[in-house]
Parts: structure tokens; C-alpha cells; sequence
């Protein structure tokens, strides 16, 4: 006998309140066993736009068919503020996917909206042939916050882009053609960026990627290496090793498959080596402490240049330093960023020395909307709130929190394999068990996907086979927030379990 949905309810209410949420922070019930939201005292305006339905023809007949929507019922968004954002009929979800990793410092902050406002009152373009203020500020501000000789701005409209100059200065000032990434990095879509994204998702059956090779993803939790000391993270895999203190055979490893590559995929020079370091699209994953250090000298010995993405770790999301590389304790030789850059507004950037700045000026480069008026605008008003705010050490300490309380989570669900991540750049690798580590089936991920949604909690997806749960909130969350997006998640866990059991 089918049952009911009110009498799965009330099962799931009674477990939560035998103590199924026993050491998780979580927040109080309603009756049917769904944690209330925090209070928010922002009220939406009214939708007042085309119709659900005629949105649904005109996204299916008019928009790229190569567009994918979340959900099964796709959510049509209308507002947002901070950590919120609000659907067509008004109600609320809790934003922990930052409009894929991109709203920085809260959907519509006042102060950036206003800045963009003024600007829009102002000079709304005129390319760089032109001298204007705020192209020229923003570069001081935003420099500055890079440590060495990273001085030389280029501004762009997407973090493709950036990653697509990058990967030309590095073959101009080198003179040498070849690129290393890492399997499952994610760099942009671009024919250039093709190359170095390792997602088959993401390729066409067309030639690119000349010159490109992936080496091994030191992922230490479902590579052939790992142990539970390896992470720069509050919270460490599962996974056991016998490795001694301050020595890591598991980042000696993977820098062998690098070395590998390099005999035998390469010349004996190459152009560059790039990496995040997180990746995002890839699934949260975290690298064994030193692995970065080696990779770059490494690549340096063959005379290339050492490349950071930092489109989505940048901006003090990562929590104890500003720029995800310096967690590494490495100086690249270009950074790229885009997304938070911008907390929504579309530009990127490269960040590079004069020296290599000298050799690519040999050729003309021109960007006509890049470091626009408004776009610099925006950009330098995002750096203001990021530190009025105390955005980075909020990414800390509420980033730490999150992950101490999944990891309560992780402990108590066979299908929880690993919680990882530094600051608000979170993944929950989910497994059908912790023995063999099969990622768990798609269809089983949707459910629990779905089920945080209808409990107003919005997620990503990430890895190799979109087993990951991605978990990048906009960096102004609370504690508060945490709670309720915990024990939203624990109870579609629950839901699951019971699911899985009938």
C-alpha cells in the first residue's frame, strides 16, 4: 500500500524529534517536520511580469536549447537580497549557490547598487581610448590587494575570457605552446579554454585543446591517494594513511603523475601550468597540502609560467587569505578572476607582472566593454564592502562552522562520504557507501536536491559524475543561516533514508 505524503511527514517529524537531530545546530519545526527559516524583514515587491507559462514557451522556443534549468519545476526568480532570493510568488529561499558562485557580498547590496546607480547617472560607456576615473581607481584598489610584482590589470566581461588571455600571455612570453591543467578543472568554454577544461560535459566534437594535456587531479578523497591529514581544511577525509608526520606520500604521488605528464605528454618547454585552487565546477576539490609548490616548480624548470584561477575562490572566500594561492603559499605568475569580482555584474580580470605585460604589448589588445565606467564602479564597491563588512573573516568563521556541522553530518549518513573545503568553497561528496565510494545515482541525488528546494534551501552540483553537492553562498551568510540550511539538509538525508528503506 502506497502511503501518503502527510504520513511520511508526520514519520520524519517524529524521528527528528526522537533526537534524529541530536548534535546538529538546527532550528525549530513546523508541524509537518520542516525547519523554519530565519526571520528576514525584506519584503519583495509584487511580480508584475510575463506569466510562469509564457516564460517556459519562450525559454523552450526562443533560448538556446543548450540552456539548462534546475529543478523540475524551474524556479522563476524575480528578486533578491543578500543571502535571499525570492521567486515569482513571493516565496523565499536561502541562496547557498550565489548564482553559481558569483554573488559575493549579498544579491543587491545598497552600497553596490548604489554606486551602480550614480555611474549609470554619469557615463554609462566609453571604451579605453578614453581616459575616466573609475577605470583607473579600480585598478589602484584592486592591485593592491595582490602581493609582489602582480601589478598589470586587464579587465574582461567573464572569467572565460580572462582564462583565454592568460593562456595567450603565457605563449607569447614564453614562446612555448603547451599547457598543463588538472582532470576535472573547470576553466571556461571557450575554443582556448576548451582546452583546459577537463569535463567532457562541457566538449564539443570539434578540434580544440591544441597544445592543452590534463595531468591527474590530486583529489584526496576519490583518487588513487589520499589520507586524513592532507587538506589545508578544518575538516579531513575519512580516508586513513600511514604517512608520518610533515610528510604527505600522497602529494609525492600525484607530483610523480606530474612528472609523468611532462616526460611524456610535452616538450621539454611548455607555456604554463593552471589550476584553482579549489575546484568548483570539478566539486570543492582540495589538493594535498604542498602539491601546488612542487606543481609550480616544476613547471618553472621547463620554463613556464604558473597560472591562478581565482574566479571563484578570490575575494575572500576561502576565509584566511584573500586570494585562494595564498593558501598554497605560492607566488603565481598570472591570476585570473571573474564571477564575485563583480558580485553579479559581468566582468573579469588578469592580473599579471610588467615583464610579462612588456611581451604581450608586442601585439595590440583591445576589450571594448572591459573596465567600462560602470563595470570598475562596481568592482571597486565590492572591494569597499568586502572590507567594511568584514566579508573575509566572516568566510572564516561561518565557513568553519558550516563544516564542522556537515561533518556531524557525514558521521551520521552512510551516504555522506566526504565534507571538505576551506572558508564559503564547500563540497558534500555523496557515496552510495563509504566502502566502495560509487558516487551516489543521479536520480538519487535529485531527490534530496529537490526536497532542500521545497524546504527553501537552493543548492549546487558539481563533479565528475554531479555527485557533489557545491555549498558557495553569498559571503554575508549567518550562523543563523547555517542552522537552517543544515538542518534542511539533514532532513532530506532522513527523507532519503526513509525512501531507501521502504
Amino acid at each position: 500500500m502506497k502511503r501518503s505524503l502527510t504520513c511520511g511527514s508526520y514519520r520524519l517529524f517524529k524521528w527528528q524529534q526522537a533526537g534524529g537531530l541530536t548534535g546538529v545546530s538546527c532550528r525549530k519545526l513546523s508541524s509537518d517536520g520542516i525547519p523554519q527559516m530565519p526571520p528576514c524583514d525584506f519584503k519583495p515587491q509584487e511580480y508584475q511580469s510575463l506569466p510562469y507559462e509564457r516564460v517556459l514557451d519562450i525559454r523552450k522556443n526562443l533560448l538556446s536549447p543548450a540552456l539548462v534549468t534546475y529543478y523540475k519545476k524551474p524556479i522563476l526568480l524575480h528578486q533578491g537580497h543578500m543571502q535571499w532570493v525570492f521567486d515569482s510568488d513571493g516565496r523565499r529561499y536561502l541562496d547557498l549557490f550565489a548564482g553559481i558562485v558569483t554573488v559575493s557580498v549579498g544579491h543587491c547590496h545598497p552600497k553596490v547598487t548604489e554606486a551602480a546607480q550614480k555611474q549609470l547617472g554619469r557615463l554609462w560607456h566609453t571604451t579605453n581610448i578614453y581616459l575616466h576615473p573609475p577605470i583607473h581607481e579600480y585598478a589602484e584598489k584592486l592591485t593592491s590587494l595582490l602581493p609582489g610584482n602582480l601589478k598589470v590589470l586587464y579587465l574582461t566581461n567573464s572569467g572565460s575570457e580572462a582564462n583565454d588571455l592568460a593562456l595567450m600571455m603565457a605563449r607569447i612570453h614564453t614562446g612555448n605552446f603547451d599547457i598543463i591543467g588538472l582532470r576535472t578543472g573547470y576553466h571556461g568554454a571557450s575554443p582556448y579554454t576548451l582546452g583546459v577544461t577537463s569535463l567532457s560535459a562541457y566538449k564539443g566534437a570539434f578540434p580544440n585543446g591544441f597544445g592543452c594535456h590534463a595531468t591527474m587531479c590530486p583529489d584526496v578523497f576519490r583518487g588513487i591517494w589520499g589520507g586524513s591529514h592532507c587538506k589545508d581544511s578544518p575538516v579531513q577525509t575519512i580516508r586513513k594513511c600511514s604517512c608520518s608526520p610533515g610528510f604527505c606520500e600522497a602529494k609525492d604521488k600525484y607530483i610523480n603523475q606530474l612528472k609523468e605528464t611532462l616526460s611524456t605528454s610535452t616538450p621539454k618547454k611548455v607555456a604554463a601550468f593552471i589550476a584553482e585552487p579549489i575546484q568548483g565546477v570539478g566539486g570543492a576539490v582540495q589538493y594535498p597540502k604542498g602539491y601546488l609548490k612542487e606543481a609550480y616548480e616544476l613547471i618553472r624548470e621547463r620554463g613556464g609560467l604558473c597560472i591562478a584561477d581565482e574566479v571563484q575562490t578570490g575575494f575572500g572566500r576561502t576565509g584566511s587569505h584573500f586570494w585562494g594561492f595564498q593558501t598554497h603559499d605560492v607566488m603565481p605568475d598570472i591570476v585570473t578572476m571573474a564571477k564575485g569580482i563583480g558580485n553579479g555584474f559581468p566582468m573579469g580580470a588578469v592580473v599579471t607582472t610588467p615583464e610579462i605585460a612588456k611581451s604581450f604589448a608586442e601585439s595590440q589588445h583591445f576589450n571594448t566593454f572591459g573596465g567600462n565606467p560602470i563595470a570598475s564602479t562596481v568592482g571597486s564597491a565590492v572591494l569597499d564592502v568586502i572590507e567594511e563588512d568584514g566579508l573575509q573573516n566572516n568566510c572564516e568563521v561561518v565557513g568553519t562552522y558550516f563544516l564542522k556541522q556537515l561533518e556531524k553530518l557525514r558521521d551520521r549518513f552512510e551516504i555522506v562520504g566526504d565534507v571538505r573545503g576551506k572558508g564559503l568553497m564547500i563540497g558534500i561528496e555523496m557515496v552510495k557507501d563509504k566502502k566502495t565510494l560509487q558516487p551516489l545515482p543521479a536520480e538519487e541525488m535529485n531527490l534530496i536536491w529537490e526536497d532542500c528546494r521545497d524546504m527553501g534551501v537552493l543548492l549546487g552540483k558539481g563533479g565528475l559524475y554531479s555527485q557533489t553537492f557545491r555549498v558557495k553562498p553569498p559571503m554575508c551568510i549567518t550562523k543563523e543561516d547555517v542552522d537552517f540550511g543544515v538542518a534542511v539538509f539533514q532532513t532530506a538525508l532522513a527523507k532519503h533514508v526513509e525512501r531507501s528503506s521502504t
